[in-house]
């Protein structure tokens, strides 16, 4: 498999794995709700412990990071199969453009779930699980404590994310500088989860997000 099909592949497989509505499957399944017709109406871990309860919300948060971690693995392990540089001008996509390229297709699957007419999820969960491959533990980690901070801050979890996801453009152009490709898939993804979010960015300037620990909207 050459380079090119390399590529392609891992960003068509990332994106089915993304695409994977956990959320949505585990509230049928084991709820027979459908949390789509909750709160926010997404998928992920937020509006899951909402429409679900907090175990079940906390397993849809690990599987959703697992699927971004699964995609990143298969990505990195396709690489070293095909022995694609790492990083290099000559290259027509290395492992960061095949890595930064999981990511992309992780993200895009979980956003744009096609199951769910391409509605999903926020993408925060399945996006560290990527990180941890795609950046590495301590830029990811660093991606994490920005969350935490944030959110223990303000008390606002869509605060702690958009933070996440302003990071994520930065760090990558950081790791990845000189490898344009892959800089550039990981900005993408940033900006693409901060649209996402775009409704919690409307609330927060109305002040009518919710508060962790409040059952009701702030005032």
């Amino acid at each position: 498999m050459e380079a090119t099909s390399t590529f392609v592949f891992i960003l068509i497989i990332s994106f089915f794995l993304g695409s994977i509505p956990n959320g949505e499957l585990i509230g049928r399944i084991f709820f027979s709700k459908d949390i789509r017709a909750t709160g926010s109406g997404n998928i992920g871990t937020t509006n899951a412990i909402r429409a679900l309860g907090k175990k079940a919300g906390y397993a849809v948060f690990v599987l959703d990071f697992s699927k971004g971690l699964i995609a990143s693995l298969i990505a990195l392990w396709l690489c070293n199969v095909q022995m694609l540089p790492a990083s290099s001008a000559s290259a027509v996509f290395t492992v960061n453009d095949c890595l930064a390229a999981s990511f992309l297709g992780a993200a895009y699957g979980h956003i744009f779930c096609p199951w769910l007419k391409f509605r999903g999820g926020k993408g925060i969960a399945v996006s560290v699980g990527c990180l941890f491959v795609v950046y590495g533990p301590i830029p990811a980690i660093i991606e994490v404590l920005g969350f935490f901070i944030v959110a223990a801050t303000t008390k606002y979890i869509s605060a702690g994310s958009l933070t996440a996801a302003i990071m994520c453009p930065f760090l990558g152009f950081f790791i990845f500088w000189g490898d344009w490709l892959a800089a550039i898939l990981c900005a993408v993804v940033g900006i693409t989860v901060i649209w996402a979010h775009r409704s919690n960015i409307q609330r927060l300037r109305n002040g009518t997000e919710r508060r962790i620990g409040h059952s009701s909207p702030e005032q």
